[in-house]
């Protein structure tokens, strides 16, 4: 995806949307009801931390319908955060900021004390539980008081094991015939990202950093609400679901 002018981020970002949409179709919808709760708390002009940011999904989408929003991005991983900085290169609404979520010092690199929104989706799941939970406590402190936290993500439910196999099934077999039809599956896009002469080199270190998947845990809906509200939010419930996601937002 390069061109004579250099690396093409627009078809990268377009690239990544595609596969992330083989395993999350309904992926446009949750950011959609995430950015109807941030008008509904925030009003029009939210000044919002992208968590675990990756490309940048949540912001260009956040832009695009709130063209005067505030946006930082925090991610660890090189090769998204080149794509996220390369479509959004002197974009002043925007900043991003290279942090491990993990490290206890990382709202430091921050370059607001407080946030209206902090919205991120498809990424915590590559914490651990205690991470998780402390990373909670941050982002409640990083709020300002009525600011609002939302997290889309898988969410398990373990007491539904024929609903959870019939779901997966279904599933699976609309990725299965996507890839027939020419999606390109996540080792793919990896490795077409290794092929690139400008992201060889941070798709390496990415696989340094995280190998091939980082190993984490799924939670329930009911174990982020509680744990949110430990962490010190005020209300947390599930505001969206899937069939297989769920999207909880909790209130400052």
């Amino acid at each position: 995806m390069t061109t004579t002018a250099g690396t093409d981020w627009q078809a990268w970002q377009e690239s990544w949307d595609r596969q992330q949409e083989l395993y999350l179709p309904d992926r446009e919808e949750r950011f959609r009801v995430m950015l109807d709760m941030v008008e509904a708390f925030t009003g029009p002009e939210p000044r919002v931390l992208d968590l675990a940011c990756g490309t940048g999904s949540i912001t260009s989408r956040l832009f695009a319908r709130f063209p005067k929003a505030v946006s930082t991005g925090v991610d660890l991983d090189p090769a998204l955060l080149a794509i996220a900085e390369g479509t959004f290169e002197c974009d002043r609404r925007v900043t991003f900021v290279t942090a491990d979520l993990t490290d206890p010092d990382w709202p430091t690199r921050l370059p607001y004390d407080s946030y209206d929104a902090v919205l991120t989706a498809t990424a915590l799941h590559w914490l651990h539980s205690e991470p998780l939970a402390a990373l909670y406590g941050q982002v409640a402190e990083l709020l300002r008081d009525g600011g609002v936290f939302m997290n889309a993500d898988h969410m398990i439910d373990d007491s539904t094991p024929r609903i959870n196999a019939a779901e997966r099934a279904h599933r699976h077999a609309g990725m299965e015939q996507a890839k027939a039809d020419g999606v390109v599956d996540w080792a793919a896009w990896w490795q077409l990202a290794a092929q690139d002469p400008v992201l060889a080199a941070p798709t390496a270190r990415r696989f340094e950093i995280y190998g091939e998947h980082a190993d984490g845990d799924f939670q329930s809906v009911d174990w982020h609400a509680r744990v949110l509200r430990e962490r010190g939010f005020a209300e947390a419930r599930a505001v969206w679901c899937s069939p297989s996601d769920s999207m909880v937002l909790a209130v400052k």
